[in-house]
């Protein structure tokens, strides 16, 4: 049995590891240990069962069958396994997306008497980049008419999606060009499953190139549809302080876990939680209040948009639970495991399922309607305060680990925390790279997964580019993993920062590292990228720009979908442990070098964070030399930095 140490990076999770082994409790590591060996086919992605000829699979030894029974070669069957697995990803977020688009009709059309239109100046801003005519309308109804055209994009077949007119215009130009330019949201997922059922498309190049087309249409389209009218209905997050990891969970009050990705029921358990009638309940039943904290991707938007805590990120779900003081844990879409009720099982803490989208067998179902959006968050938090009663002290063991962060960035607060309050821009940030005070700038993002040490790959990746003046961007479960570290601070820059990027981040005020949101907030990262290619000075396209991607412990097949977006929209991406192509040497010379030249970005795969991050620096040196750019002010030569 591998030691703790060895899971996590984390010491609050290490011991309620710990605690989970002394207990004989099965968490998702003695899950993953009992899955060994893991399926080699599997890995390689050289398994075929999309028909019922099969399953196939390709002898990856040239020894055995090299087609499967219908002839498809193993190109064929990786780059339609690897699109299938964008298609799920992108179904995933933007049906987030259009969750958010129905709501903001609800509110605006006085349905949803929970819910106000907070973010007026960015629903008249987004108004725009839909055509909509705001002259003598008011605030509803332009809410109103601006949900109904998002929704409209989901089904939409032919045209382009509104926002990608906000990327660069030589970008848009190359998805034109190669037929990567979305259509409609839906129309491009459905078409994945279209030309990856058996006998249409085996043109592997073929099928990828659409593959990108459908993740455009969730990073241009779904997500970002998702981000912005949160932004609109919830308002736009600003900078704020709050803590992080399970030392947020209290021992004398009543421990609330919201856990998922839509913030429309977190956003009123919010206030919920502050409601006098269960203040007094909670405390009839001798607990001193009502802690509401976050867990995974909720986490992040109840804490961008009210600071409240965050108790972990993806692989400490269970672990909250194990620390005897949870209550009750709310959930609804997303990175949740069919695990968690066993766990609760073994406490007293109960589970509550909210979506009709993710229910699980005996676990109670509250289902969410925005129309009753507030009355079902005292309902469930109810429960949760009834629940006090029931625990057990003597099993209540919390690790003390808590750490202070700085969240709530977003792209056009970027613009005001650089420019200053009369100088609304981003000029500060394109200067201090053109002048090589900054090196570039990387984003990092994705998943936790127990095929790497929980976090480590997170952090370690993070403090590498930190030290050689890269500005890093964070979001979801990776941002989580850097503020229990202590990197979203604004002091971490003393300790952890290179001097040049040190001295921005003094002279601003910010951390090194800006968490911009959850998963699905990687839209921000986009508008961003592109908002400093419209600065100027950096070339014409985000190709051009001294930036890279990263997703060090990815899982899901929405960060499948979140890569894909990336490299189709220009950007140098390393995933950790491989993508499952590894079984085609043609899939995978095309995904990881081919395809720059058409695209301007591509996959790189290395599971040693640091070395990934010299292979990301190595990639902004070469995008600073040919944009001919100054020398870097304070040089630092990362050790054996790896060829990009």
């Amino acid at each position: 049995m591998a030691k703790a140490e060895e899971r996590s990076y984390d010491p609050a999770s290490q011991k309620m590891i710990n605690k989970a082994q002394d207990e004989n409790i099965d968490i998702v590591w003695d899950r993953y240990d009992a899955m060994q060996p893991q399926c080699g086919f599997g890995e390689l992605g050289i398994c075929c069962k999309i028909c019922n000829m099969g399953p196939c699979r390709i002898d990856p030894f040239g020894e055995g069958p090299q087609t499967g029974i219908c002839g498809a070669s193993v190109d064929t069957i990786v780059a339609r396994n690897f699109v299938r697995m964008i298609a799920s990803g992108a179904a995933a977020h933007s049906d987030h997306g259009r969750d958010i688009a129905h709501a903001l009709i609800l509110a605006a059309s006085g349905q949803a008497h929970d819910y106000h239109l907070k973010g007026t100046q960015k629903l008249k801003k987004t108004a725009q980049v839909y055509g909509i005519d705001i002259a003598g309308k008011d605030t509803q109804s332009i809410g109103q008419e601006l949900g109904d055209k998002c929704l409209s994009e989901f089904g939409q077949q032919h045209g382009e999606l509104k926002y990608t007119s906000l990327a660069p215009a030589k970008r848009q130009a190359i998805w034109r060009k190669f037929s990567m330019m979305p259509r409609g949201i839906d129309r491009e997922i459905v078409e994945i499953m279209h030309r990856t059922h058996i006998g249409v498309d085996n043109d592997y190049k073929n099928v990828i190139n659409h593959g990108l087309r459908a993740a455009l249409g969730d990073g241009w389209g779904g997500s970002m549809i998702a981000t912005e009218l949160s932004d609109i209905l919830f308002g736009a997050p600003e900078p704020i302080r709050a803590t992080v990891n399970l030392g947020v969970l209290k021992e004398n009050q009543v421990n609330i876990v919201v856990h998922g990705h839509e913030p429309t029921l977190s956003d009123v358990v919010a206030d919920a939680a502050k409601d006098k009638e269960l203040l007094d309940l909670a405390k009839k039943y001798g607990a001193e209040g009502i802690n509401l904290v976050g867990m995974c991707c909720t986490a992040n938007e109840l804490l961008m948009r009210h600071g409240f805590p965050s108790a972990g990120n993806f692989l400490q779900q269970e672990l909250a639970i194990l620390t005897g003081s949870v209550e009750l844990m709310m959930v609804d879409v997303q990175c949740i495991m069919p695990a968690l009720s066993s766990v609760a099982n073994c406490f007293h803490t109960k589970l509550v399922t909210t979506s009709p989208k993710c229910k699980f067998p005996g676990v109670e179902h509250i289902e969410f309607k925005e129309e009753k959006a507030f009355q079902i968050a005292k309902q469930i938090i109810r429960l949760g305060v009834e629940n006090y009663k029931n625990r057990v002290k003597e099993r209540v063991d919390i690790p003390p680990e808590i750490k202070g962060l700085v969240a709530g960035f977003t792209t056009e607060n970027a613009f005001r925390i650089l420019g200053g309050k009369y100088r609304f821009t981003l000029r500060p940030l394109n200067d201090a790279i053109i002048s090589g005070r900054l090196r570039g700038a990387a984003g990092v993002v994705g998943c936790n997964n127990p095929n790497i040490k929980h976090d480590w790959a997170h952090v370690a990746m993070v403090k590498e580019l930190l030290k050689n003046d890269v500005l890093v961007v964070q979001t979801g479960c990776s941002a989580i993993a850097c503020a229990k570290e202590g990197l979203l601070t604004p002091e971490s820059a003393l300790e952890y920062a290179g001097e040049g990027l040190r001295e921005i981040c003094e002279a601003v005020g910010i951390p090194p590292v800006l968490h911009v949101g959850s998963c699905v907030d990687n839209s921000r990262i986009l508008l961003i990228l592109a908002s400093v290619v419209a600065e100027g000075g950096l070339g014409e396209d985000i190709s051009d720009l001294p930036a890279a991607g990263a997703a060090p412990e990815w899982m899901s097949e929405k960060a499948v979908s979140i890569g894909s977006y990336f490299v189709g929209s220009g950007v140098y991406t390393v995933f950790g442990t491989p993508l499952p192509v590894l079984g085609s040497k043609k899939v995978t010379d095309y995904l990881t070098g081919e395809l720059e030249n058409i695209v301007g970005g591509k996959f790189a795969f290395e599971q040693d964070p640091v070395k990934a991050a010299r292979m990301m620096i190595a990639h902004i040196d070469k995008k600073r030399q040919a944009l001919k750019l100054a020398p870097l002010m304070y040089a630092r030569a990362p050790e054996a930095a790896t060829k990009a």
